[in-house]
């Protein structure tokens, strides 16, 4: 699936093919690398993703929430929830003691909300094992959930063009709590800051999480006539296409242990947030999410040059990027199209997931790029029980 690395190799063709040369070429042999290698695909489908240890808490969390709404729920448990968003309340004695050594919160004021109703709280089922995922209502609340969660409370600025944030490596200090209560009981009179507190701390599966923050704005900011939806329709669609999105991002965390920026993981993401919004890829939506959607003209300010990489693309490498990425869709695009039924399912979605994962974005364009993914597909598909 994958290509040549060197001048001369199938990818560095593809590449001159889109108008790359020189500097720019090599620039796009470094950026143009898929996420995981073709010989890992195999053993990353067949394994198995069962929900991660600190769901079982986030079960009683969205239980709560259910009942008294998620802002309640998370700020009796969660001390992160209990300051305000405010400059250097992270530097505070009360908030380090809170956050960094497990110490009660003090009563008071909290984060202010303009629609705390409109938090909500899900355990969203992704291709690898479900997450917690909480979608604000209000664009001031996404924002609000964001500085609390990522900055420590304090009001740094969010980028417009946000949308979600994945917390991961969360210390969550319910959980401690819960594990410390468990080793007293099993351990009388045994010494908690000398061997439980350790045998704690050497497993962070016990109290580290992950979960997602989402707004509940436009998709790709692509206002809803642009869409072809009515207003309320594209609310809906937009946070369902950016959930799966995102939780794509998740999923391949646990499968390839890496995510990046980088355009090929984007087009991939946008591929499952909008197979599993719609059954299938809408290639229209797709290309329109990227600035793609009057090729070969390009809409200026669109998503597409969010993905610049590190050191990022010169302007050059990235005039090229858009030829490449818009061949990608269609190839993505012709791939889906020929897909067998049955062949979107959970299972599959993963696999084939993993598939492009593995495989350039030039890769997925050009003569005979849909059959390459479909073969590579199948293979993988025989090789998974």
């Amino acid at each position: 699936m994958s290509g040549e690395a060197a001048p001369g190799g199938g990818r560095a063709e593809r590449l001159r093919a889109a108008g790359a040369e020189g500097d720019v070429l090599e620039e796009l042999l470094r950026y143009d690398t898929p996420l995981l290698p073709a010989d890992a695909v195999a053993a990353a489908a067949a394994a198995d993703y069962p929900d991660e240890p600190f769901l079982a808490v986030w079960e009683e969390y969205a239980r709560d929430a259910e009942e008294r709404g998620a802002v309640a729920a998370l700020a009796a448990r969660l001390p992160q929830m209990r300051f305000p968003v405010r400059a250097g309340v992270s530097a505070t004695e009360e908030y380090r003691a809170a956050t960094r050594r497990g110490e009660p919160p003090p009563e008071g004021e909290g984060p202010a909300f303009a629609n705390p109703k409109g938090v909500t709280l899900t355990l969203h089922p992704t291709l690898a094992g479900r997450l917690p995922v909480l979608v604000a209502g209000e664009r001031a609340d996404f924002e609000t959930l964001v500085r609390i969660f990522s900055a420590r409370s304090e009001p740094v600025p969010v980028p417009p063009s946000m949308g979600a944030c994945l917390v991961k490596g969360f210390n969550n200090w319910d959980r401690v709590e819960r594990f410390r209560r468990s080793w007293d009981e099993e351990h009388p009179g045994g010494d908690w800051a000398g061997e439980g507190f350790p045998a704690l701390l050497a497993e962070k599966a016990l109290y580290e999480d992950r979960f997602m923050i989402l707004s509940a704005g436009p998709y790709s900011g692509v206002p809803a006539r642009a869409a072809g939806f009515a207003p309320d329709e594209w609310v809906s669609l937009s946070v369902s296409i950016r959930r799966d999105h995102e939780c794509t991002h998740y999923a391949t965390l646990r499968a390839a242990g890496a995510t990046r920026v980088n355009l090929l993981d984007e087009v991939v993401a946008d591929y499952v947030g909008l197979v599993r919004t719609f059954g299938r890829l809408r290639g229209d939506l797709a290309r329109l999410f990227l600035g793609l959607e009057r090729f070969p003209a390009y809409r200026e300010g669109a998503r597409l040059e969010n993905y610049r990489g590190t050191p990022p693309l010169s302007d050059g490498a990235l005039s090229v990027l858009k030829t490449v990425c818009h061949d990608a869709l269609l190839g993505l695009e012709a791939f889906d199209a020929a897909l067998p039924e049955g062949a979107r399912s959970e299972r599959s979605l993963l696999r084939g997931t993993l598939v492009l994962a593995a495989t350039p974005l030039s890769e997925m364009g050009g003569a005979g790029a849909a059959a390459r993914l479909l073969s590579a597909s199948a293979f993988v598909a025989s090789g998974v029980s």
